[in-house]
């Protein structure tokens, strides 16, 4: 996490910060010249985007979108006592894997005995709301990023380990494929305090290269 941190609404104009991060970072001036400008994602926070985050843990964006649809048509998805009523069985069933279904149960009794408070997130530093995150069970660093990332609209945030992320940076490096995860990770690092909009350009960019738009 950076030391200091940036305030910038990422939802306004920050066409200055990513022409710095392009002029820092070839393959970031390639996407970013291919783009025009990055889609930034933005969810509203709380219990759902959580639960729903999970659900998009190492699956394809098709098949997250399947198991939500389910989700939203089995239960209020927005209501943590309704979820936590479902229980890991009730869970499965609408087509979340086992482990999965232990995290959103942890999760909606998390927030329904006021153990978790999302709003006391937005109080946090980086460093701070990424450990509050990862704290609960089945958040790992990935899944804190993203809620960080388009709930929260932090700046300086980087999701290790994102598949897309790694294809899109390697194919704007020239490549055929993604690059090392653990290669990208570190250099994003040289991207402080703006790692988080290097990751949108990633993304919409990735998306380009899909043909699709962005989500």
């Amino acid at each position: 996490m950076a030391q200091a941190e940036i305030r910038l609404d990422p939802f306004g104009d920050v066409s200055r910060e990513t022409k710095l991060l392009a002029r820092r970072d070839k393959a970031l001036g390639v996407a970013l010249k291919a783009i025009g400008a990055p889609h930034i994602r933005r969810r509203p926070g709380g219990f759902e985007a959580l639960f729903r985050i999970i659900v998009e843990q190492q699956v394809s964006v098709p098949s997250a979108q399947a198991i939500w649809k389910r989700c939203n048509e089995g239960v209020a998805v927005s209501d943590c006592e309704a979820v936590r009523a479902l229980g890991i069985d009730g869970l499965r069933a609408l087509g979340l894997s086992t482990p999965k279904a232990r995290y959103v149960d942890a999760l909606s009794a998390a927030a329904s005995s006021g153990a978790f408070d999302f709003e006391a997130l937005s109080a946090m530093d980086d460093a701070q709301a990424h450990e509050r995150l990862v704290a609960l069970k089945g958040i790992g660093p990935w899944t804190a990023g993203i809620y960080l990332l388009f709930c929260e609209g932090r700046v300086d945030i980087w999701p290790p380990g994102d598949v897309a992320l790694q294809y899109a940076y390697g194919r704007a490096s020239g490549g055929e494929g993604k690059v090392d995860g653990k290669l990208l990770d570190a250099k994003s690092e040289g991207w402080a305090p703006y790692r988080g909009l290097a990751a949108h350009i990633l993304w919409t960019y990735y998306a380009h290269l899909r043909g699709r738009t962005p989500i």
